[in-house]
């Protein structure tokens, strides 16, 4: 079994009243590649900012490695 390494689930962000991220679902295995396609303005940017906390989401999770990095109890820099 492959282990998975970042989950993303149910993830929104908005900037005002324009929802760019609209409850996107992503698991994404030790190993894989994957590739994020779509025209200018479908919010790719905005997702790898979100994944990586550049950008804070308006709701849901990332987990990387078993860790809801989103949560703000979790001290990632301890």
């Amino acid at each position: 079994m492959t282990e998975t390494l970042i989950k993303i689930e149910n993830l929104h962000k908005s900037f005002g009243k324009n929802e760019v991220l609209k409850g996107i679902n992503l698991e994404i295995k030790r190993g894989e590649v994957v590739v994020i396609i779509g025209p200018s303005g479908s919010g790719k940017s905005t997702l790898l900012r979100s994944m990586n906390l550049l950008e804070e989401a308006t709701k849901g999770k990332v987990i990387f490695e078993g860790v809801d990095i989103t949560d703000k109890k979790n001290d990632l820099f301890a």
